[in-house]
C-alpha cells in the first residue's frame, strides 16, 4: 500500500471516530494494522473480553512472530486459564489448556506440563509461583502493565502506537477544498452552490430554470450548511478524536520477507497456469510468520526471535535483544570426532566432477554429474557404479529453436547440478544448455526417463525440489535471469519469477511453518526472495563478494548460511540473521586468492565445510575460526567440491584425477562395513563364523518363509549397472541392507547358480554377552506386564501391569549417556512424583487381572489415557494424579488410539465389539462404529489414507474412513492350514511409516497388508525353530525391522520388507535363570521412537527388559538374500503345504 493510501486510512479512522462509529473504527484499526489503539486494548483487557483482545491483536501480530508476541499471547491466555480455574470452571480451563495454551508446548514443553499440573490442585495458588495471585481485577491490572511494556518493545508495533498529528476533521477539510476547486471551475457559479452528492464532480446548473425563472434556493447540504459566502467550502465540525502525536519516522526495509523492495519493485510474470496454490493472503505476504523448529529450552520471558521471519522494523532504532538459555553445543573435541576424516574409498569417475549429491535415504548412494554431460550413481560402500547416463536429447522435436541452435553451434554439454527429490524416488539434472532431465529411480541401477524440460535460454545453473502446497515441484534458474517452478509429475510450468538483472546462479527453497519461499542469488551478488505468487521479490540484498554465491540452511532449518567467491578470488562464508536481513557472523580462514568458486555444505546442525586451498576446512557454526583442515591424503584440486550424506557420517570430495574420495567418521566406517558383509560367504570356514550360533539358509529354505515372494525389478541391461532392491539404507538402518547385489553384465542364470551355491546364516543369539540387555529395576509388587510404551521423546518407558498400576522408568543424563535417552547400556530409575502416589487405573467392580488393559500417550508426553476394565482415566504424567475419568463400564474399553491430527479425538475399542469416536473436549461420542463380532484388540490411523483400521478378537480387519466414519472394507485374516478355520485371540495392527502398508499380528502369523485394498502382500508363520505362537510384534521406528516375541520366550527380528527372519534371540538371553515357576515369555514388545535397533520387552513375570545389539555390530544379524530363485512348495508338519500357490503368484 502506498504512503498516500496509508494516510487515507488514518483520515478515515479520524472521520469514523468523530462520527462515533466506535466498533467500525476499531475494526479498521485491526484490519489495516496501521494504528494500535492502546486505550481500547486496555479497556478490553480490563473487561476480560479475551476473544476481542486476541482478535484485535491479530491485526498486528501472531503468536509466533517473535518472542515479544509469543509472550503477549501467552500472558493473555494464561490469565484467561487462571480465571477459569479461580471460578472452579474446570471444563472451561481444560478447553483453554487444549485449545489456546497447547500451541506453546512445542516451544517450552516443561512450562506447559507445569500449567497442566494446575488442574490437579484444589487452588492453583498452592503453586509457589502463583501464591501471590490476588483477585481478578488486580491480576488483570498487573498483567496489563506487563503487556504494555511488551507491546512497546515489540518491533512489530513500532510507529503504530501514536496517531499522526492531524488537524480536526481533516477529511472534511480536504473534501471541502475539492468542492471549492470544482465550484471555481463552474461556468455559472452560484452564490449558494447546490451540493447534493459527492459521488460525481460538482457543477452548478443554469442560473434560470426551464421557464426562465431563477432556480429555487438550494437544499441544505450537510457539508456546506450555513456557509456565509459563495465559492468557499471551509471545514466543518471542528473537534479532535485522537490525541495528536509526532509523525512517524520513515524506516528502511529490515525484514527478509517484509515486503517488496521499494527501490526495486520487480514484478513476477506468471507464464503458466497457477496450479500450485492460490495467491497468499496479502496480510500474510507482508509478514510471514515463522516459529523456531527447536526451542525445547526456551523460556517464554526471553524467547529468541532470531530465526523468525518478522515484519519490517527500523534499523535506526535497535531493539534490545534478550538471550535465552540453550543446551550447550558439543565441545570442539566431540565435534572433531564427528568430522569424517578417514579416507575410506577412492573412486575414478573418468571425467571432471562438477556436482555430487548423496541419496536422502540410502546413505551410501552417491549421484555424480560431470563436465561431459555424464551422470553416475555410485554405491560407495562396495565401490560399484550402479548406473550411468550420458547426455542426449530425449525428444528433439519438443525442444525450442534457440536450444537446437545452441546444440548445433556447440554440442559440448556439462552437468551443472544434480539433486535428489526428498524421498529419493526422483533425481534431477541441470545441464549447461537449456535442458533439465528428471529421472525416476527405483533402486539399484533402475534409472528411468521421467521428464525432459526445455527450462531456460542458455545454461541451467541450479536445480532444487520443493513441496509448496504439498505438491512436489522442481525449481530451476538460469542464464536468462529467471527462476521457474515446474510440476514434478507433469513438467508443466507453474511460475516464472523475473527481477534479477544478471544470470541467476543458485536457488534455495525453504519453508517456515506454512510459509513456502525461495532464495535466489545472481552473479551480480544480488539476493532475492520469492513467495509462490506473482507479487515479485520480497528481498533485495547484496551478498559478500558480489559474485557467485550459494545459500543453505542448517539441517534443522533454523540457521541460514551463504558461501561464495568474488571476481577477485576472495571467498566468503557467512551466517545470516534472517530477522534483520543482515550478516550475523563472518567466518575466517580462507586463502587470499582462489581460482574457482568455493563450494560448501552443512551437517549435524553444528558443522560447516568448505573446499579451499587443496583441502577441506571445517568450522563450528558458532565459531568464526577454522576448527580443523583435512587434506584427505592429498590429490585434491584448489577448490574441491564436497558433499555430506544426510547423517553427516560420510563426506564425498572431488580429486585431481577425475575421481572422488569418500571420507568417513566412526559411524560412517560402521555403515560402510555393514555393506561389505556379503550376503553369501561360501568361502568362510565353519570355525571362522561369528560367535553367535547360526542356522544355514538351506535349512530355512525348507520352511514356509521361503515361499515369500521376492520383488525383482525389471531392469534394462546397461553397462556397469547393478541390481539393488533395498528400499532404504541409513546408518540407523544399516542392518536392513540386502548384500546380495550382483552385476547385470553377468548372465542371470549364472547369477542364480552362484547365489544358490552360497550359504546365508541366520544369526542366533544364545547368550547375554552377544547383545546389550538391561532389566529395569523395580521395587513395586511384581505383576505381569500387559502394556508397554516408550515416551515420544525416547527418554522413558511407561508400563501398565495387570494389577492396573503404571510404572515409569526414566534414564538420567550421565557421561556414558549424555542424551539421557533410553539405552540398554545403563539402567534407568523407577520414577515417582514427590507425593509418592501410584498411577493406578479405576478397577471398581472389576478384576484387573482378568480385564483387557489399554493405554495411549499424548504426543507431548504430558498425559496418558488408560483403562484396566474400569473407567478410562486421564493421568498427569508429572504428578500421576487423575485429571478426569469417563466411560464407565459396561462395556469396558479394550483399546485406545489418539487421532493423529487432533488430540481431542480418541478412537476407543470396546468389549462389546464397537468402536466409539470420542471427543474429549466436549465429552461427547461423535460416532459409534459397528462391524466386528468380538472385542476390539487393535486400532491404527493413517494420515495418508485418512482411514482408521481396526482389528478384533474375531480375526477381522475393518477399514473406516475418518471423514464420515463410514465402513469401507473388511476382511478376515487368512488362517494357516491345519488351524481353526476362524482365528481367535488378539489381532493387532500397526501402520508402516509410509502410512500405506499395514503390519497385522496374530498368534498364528505376521502379515503385511496393502491397507488401501486390504490385500495381503506377504506373511510369515511360526515353524521349526519358532514353533511357539506369536505373543506380540511391532515395527522398528524406521519400519525397516519387525520385532516379534514368542510364547516360548524367544524373540525374532525380521526384515520388514520381506518378513524374512534375520536374527533369533533365545529366551535365556533376557529371562533370569533359576526361575522355577511357570515359563516366562514376552507379553508385549515396544520399539524405541528414534533408535531403530532398540526394543523393550514386557514379560509375564512382571519384568521389563531393554535390548540392543552390541555397539561393535550395530545391527541384529544380517539380512537374508533377496533372490534365491524358485522355491518348491513345502509340505511340513506345521501345516503350511497350501501356502505355495498363494505366495508363488505374487
Amino acid at each position: 500500500m502506498s504512503s498516500l493510501s496509508r494516510e487515507l486510512v488514518f483520515l478515515i479512522l479520524q472521520f469514523l471516530d468523530e462520527e462515533k462509529f466506535k466498533e467500525t473504527v476499531h475494526k479498521l484499526e485491526q484490519e489495516s494494522g496501521f494504528f494500535f489503539n492502546m486505550k481500547y486494548f486496555e479497556d478490553q483487557v480490563q473487561n476480560g473480553e479475551w476473544d476481542e483482545v486476541e482478535r484485535y491483536l491479530s491485526g498486528f501480530t501472531k503468536v509466533d512472530d517473535n518472542r515479544y508476541s509469543m509472550k503477549i499471547f501467552f500472558e493473555i491466555r494464561k490469565q484467561k486459564y487462571l480465571e477459569a480455574l479461580d471460578k472452579q470452571d474446570r471444563a472451561r480451563a481444560v478447553e483453554i489448556l487444549v485449545k489456546d495454551l497447547k500451541v506453546f508446548s512445542s516451544f517450552n514443553e516443561e512450562l506447559y506440563k507445569e500449567i497442566t499440573q494446575l488442574l490437579t490442585l484444589e487452588n492453583f495458588r498452592e503453586n509457589e509461583q502463583l501464591s501471590k495471585y490476588g483477585d481478578t481485577k488486580s491480576a488483570r491490572h498487573i498483567m496489563l502493565l506487563e503487556l504494555k511494556k511488551l507491546i512497546e518493545a515489540n518491533p512489530l508495533f513500532r510507529d503504530k502506537l501514536a496517531f499522526p498529528a492531524l488537524k480536526a476533521s481533516r477529511l472534511r477539510t480536504l473534501i471541502n477544498q475539492s468542492l471549492n476547486w470544482q465550484h471555481q471551475l463552474c461556468k455559472n457559479p452560484r452564490p449558494n452552490p447546490d451540493i447534493k452528492t459527492l459521488f460525481i464532480d460538482h457543477s452548478c446548473g443554469s442560473p434560470t430554470g426551464p421557464t426562465g425563472a431563477r432556480a429555487p434556493p438550494p437544499a441544505n447540504s450537510p457539508l456546506v450548511a450555513g456557509l456565509p459566502k459563495s465559492g468557499a467550502f471551509p471545514p466543518l465540525g471542528i473537534h479532535g478524536p485522537f490525541q495528536p502525536a509526532a509523525p512517524p519516522t520513515a524506516s528502511a526495509l529490515a525484514g527478509w520477507m517484509a515486503s517488496s523492495n521499494s527501490a526495486a519493485p520487480h514484478v513476477a510474470v506468471v507464464t503458466g497456469p497457477s496450479a500450485l496454490t492460490n495467491p497468499p493472503n496479502p496480510a500474510l505476504l507482508k509478514r510471514p510468520r515463522t516459529p523456531p523448529n527447536n526451542m525445547s529450552t526456551v523460556d517464554y520471558q526471553s524467547a529468541d526471535s532470531e530465526h523468525l521471519m518478522k515484519r519490517a522494523r527500523p534499523t535506526s532504532q535497535p531493539v534490545e535483544e534478550v538471550n535465552y538459555a540453550v543446551a550447550s553445543l558439543p565441545q570442539s573435541s566431540s565435534l572433531l570426532e564427528d568430522i569424517p576424516k578417514t579416507v575410506a574409498r577412492t573412486m575414478n569417475q573418468g571425467s571432471c566432477i562438477m556436482t555430487m549429491e548423496f541419496h536422502p535415504l540410502q546413505q551410501t548412494i552417491l549421484l555424480v554429474g560431470t563436465n561431459v554431460g555424464e551422470i553416475s550413481i555410485w554405491e560407495v560402500a562396495t565401490r560399484e557404479r550402479l548406473a550411468q547416463r550420458t547426455f542426449k536429447v530425449w525428444d528433439i522435436s519438443l525442444c525450442s529453436m534457440p536450444m537446437q541452435a545452441a546444440l548445433v553451434k556447440d554440442p559440448a554439454v556439462s552437468v551443472n547440478r544434480v539433486v535428489w527429490s526428498p524421498d529419493g524416488n526422483l533425481l534431477g539434472v541441470a545441464f549447461s544448455k537449456h535442458i533439465v532431465h528428471i529421472y525416476s529411480y527405483l533402486g539399484g541401477g533402475d534409472l528411468r526417463q521421467h521428464l525432459e524440460i526445455d527450462a531456460h535460454v542458455g545454461s541451467v545453473n541450479d536445480l532444487a525440489f520443493s513441496h509448496p502446497n504439498k505438491q512436489l515441484c522442481i525449481i530451476s534458474c538460469g542464464d536468462d535471469k529467471t527462476i521457474k517452478v515446474w510440476d514434478a509429475m507433469t513438467g508443466r510450468k507453474q511460475y516464472t519469477f523475473e527481477g534479477h538483472e544478471a544470470p541467476v546462479y543458485s536457488v534455495c527453497p525453504h519453508h517456515k511453518e506454512n510459509i513456502q519461499f525461495i532464495f535466489s542469488t545472481a552473479v551480480d551478488g544480488k539476493i532475492k526472495a520469492w513467495l509462490y505468487d506473482s507479487l515479485g521479490s520480497r528481498v533485495d540484498y547484496d551478498a559478500p563478494g558480489h559474485w557467485c554465491t550459494t545459500m543453505a540452511y542448517s539441517a534443522d532449518g533454523t540457521r541460514l548460511f551463504s558461501c561464495g567467491t568474488s571476481k577477485e578470488g576472495e571467498s566468503y562464508l557467512v551466517e545470516w540473521n534472517e530477522s534483520e536481513g543482515a550478516i550475523k557472523r563472518t567466518y575466517a580462514g580462507f586463502r587470499k586468492r582462489t581460482p574457482n568458486v568455493v563450494q560448501f555444505d552443512t551437517t549435524r546442525n553444528c558443522l560447516l565445510a568448505v573446499g579451499d586451498d587443496f583441502a577441506i576446512k571445517f568450522w563450528d557454526m558458532d565459531n568464526i575460526n577454522v576448527l580443523t583442515t583435512i587434506e584427505a591424503d592429498g590429490g585434491l584440486p584448489p577448490s574441491p567440491r564436497i558433499r555430506f550424506n544426510k547423517e553427516g557420517s560420510l563426506l564425498a570430495v572431488t580429486t585431481n584425477e577425475n575421481g572422488f574420495k569418500v571420507l568417513a567418521n566412526a559411524d560412517g566406517m560402521r555403515l560402510l562395513r555393514a555393506f561389505e558383509i556379503r550376503a553369501f560367504d561360501a568361502g568362510k570356514a565353519p570355525h571362522e563364523a561369528a560367535p553367535a550360533k547360526v542356522i544355514m539358509w538351506h535349512e530355512i529354505a525348507q520352511g514356509p518363509n521361503s515361499l515369500l515372494p521376492v520383488p525383482t525389478p525389471t531392469v534394462p541391461v546397461v553397462a556397469d549397472r547393478m541390481e539393488r532392491t533395498t528400499p532404504v539404507v541409513s546408518l540407523s538402518a544399516a542392518n536392513n541392507v540386502d548384500n546380495g547385489r550382483v552385476t547385470e553384465s553377468k548372465p542371470r542364470v549364472a547369477d542364480d547358480v552362484n547365489e544358490k551355491g552360497k550359504t546365508w546364516k541366520l544369526t542366533e543369539i544364545t547368550d547375554a554377552t552377544q547383545c546389550q540387555s538391561v532389566r529395569l529395576p523395580d521395587t513395586l509388587p511384581a505383576s505381569k506386564m500387559s502394556r508397554l510404551i516408550y515416551t515420544n521423546s525416547g527418554v522413558a518407558l511407561l508400563a501398565l501391569a495387570s494389577n492396573a498400576v503404571h510404572k515409569l522408568w526414566k534414564w538420567q543424563r550421565t557421561e556414558r549417556n549424555p542424551t539421557a535417552k533410553a539405552t540398554a547400556s545403563t539402567a534407568p530409575q523407577l520414577w515417582q512424583p514427590a507425593s509418592g502416589i501410584l498411577m493406578t487405573n479405576d478397577i471398581s467392580d472389576t478384576n484387573p487381572e482378568e480385564a483387557v488393559p489399554c493405554i495411549a500417550l499424548s504426543k507431548n508426553d504430558s498425559y496418558v489415557m488408560s483403562a484396566s476394565g474400569g473407567k478410562i482415566s486421564l493421568f498427569n504424567m508429572m504428578t500421576f494424579k487423575v485429571m478426569t475419568t469417563f466411560m464407565p463400564p459396561p462395556p469396558a474399553a479394550t483399546f485406545l488410539a489418539f487421532h493423529p491430527q487432533d488430540n481431542n479425538i480418541i478412537a476407543i475399542g470396546m468389549e462389546d465389539s464397537t468402536i466409539q469416536i470420542y471427543n474429549v473436549r466436549v465429552d461427547e461420542v461423535k460416532s459409534k462404529l459397528k462391524g466386528h463380532q468380538k472385542r476390539i484388540t487393535g486400532l491404527a490411523f493413517s494420515n495418508v489414507l485418512n482411514v482408521l483400521v481396526s482389528s478384533g478378537a474375531d480375526g477381522q480387519l475393518c477399514v473406516w474412513g475418518t471423514d464420515g466414519w463410514d465402513k469401507r472394507k473388511s476382511k478376515f485374516i487368512q488362517v494357516p492350514p491345519g488351524r481353526a478355520p476362524t482365528p481367535t485371540g488378539d489381532t493387532r495392527v500397526q501402520f508402516h511409516n509410509d502410512q500405506s502398508r499395514l503390519l497385522v499380528i496374530h498368534e498364528t502369523q505376521l502379515a503385511i497388508y496393502d491397507a488401501a485394498k486390504l490385500e495381503r502382500m506377504r506373511h510369515w508363520v511360526p515353524w521349526d525353530s519358532f514353533s511357539a505362537g506369536i505373543s506380540n510384534a511391532t515395527y522398528s521406528c524406521d519400519s525397516q525391522l519387525v520385532f516379534a516375541g514368542f510364547f516360548d520366550g524367544s524373540v525374532g527380528v525380521f526384515d520388514a520388507e520381506s518378513l524374512r527372519l534375520r536374527c533369533k534371540i533365545l529366551a535365556s538371553v533376557h529371562i533370569p535363570q533359576g526361575v522355577n515357576s511357570a515359563p516366562v515369555h514376552p507379553l508385549v514388545i515396544a520399539a524405541h521412537p528414534s533408535e531403530p535397533n532398540q526394543f523393550a520387552l514386557g514379560l509375564s513375570d512382571g519384568g521389563v527388559q531393554v535390548m540392543e545389539p552390541l555397539e561393535s555390530e550395530n545391527k541384529w544379524g544380517v539380512g537374508p538374500p533377496s533372490d534365491n530363485g524358485p522355491v518348491p512348495t513345502v509340505h511340513s508338519g506345521s501345516g503350511t503345504a497350501n501356502q505355495g500357490s498363494e505366495q508363488a503368484t505374487r
